[in-house]
């Protein structure tokens, strides 16, 4: 599908369609919800490109206190090194919500 088919199923014009492909526009939850189903995907699918939140959250913790900025980095690090993935990350985060207290 074309943008220009996209942005008429979306009914949104094409320039703020590429806009959002390239990360300088974010449509509402209206628009993304309308842009999942033109592509028939699931929002949420959709939703798990969208790092702001996270990004923003992540930032204040740093701010806040140098501990975490320091932990942050070094997971940074990490990932950048390839010793650390996403799955490896949930796989970890899993194991430990299931940890009795």
């Amino acid at each position: 599908m074309s943008l220009r088919q996209l942005a008429a199923k979306v009914g949104c014009s094409p320039p703020f369609v590429s806009d959002i492909e390239l990360g300088r526009r974010f449509p509402s939850k209206a628009t993304l919800a309308s842009i999942a189903k033109a592509l028939e995907i699931g929002l949420h699918e959709l939703s798990k490109y969208d790092s702001r939140e996270a990004l923003s959250a992540l930032k204040r913790l740093a701010e806040k206190d140098a501990e975490w900025t320091f932990a942050l980095r070094t997971q940074t690090d990490r990932i950048e090194e390839g010793k650390l993935t996403a799955e490896s990350l949930m796989e970890k985060l899993r194991d430990d919500e299931e940890e009795p207290e």
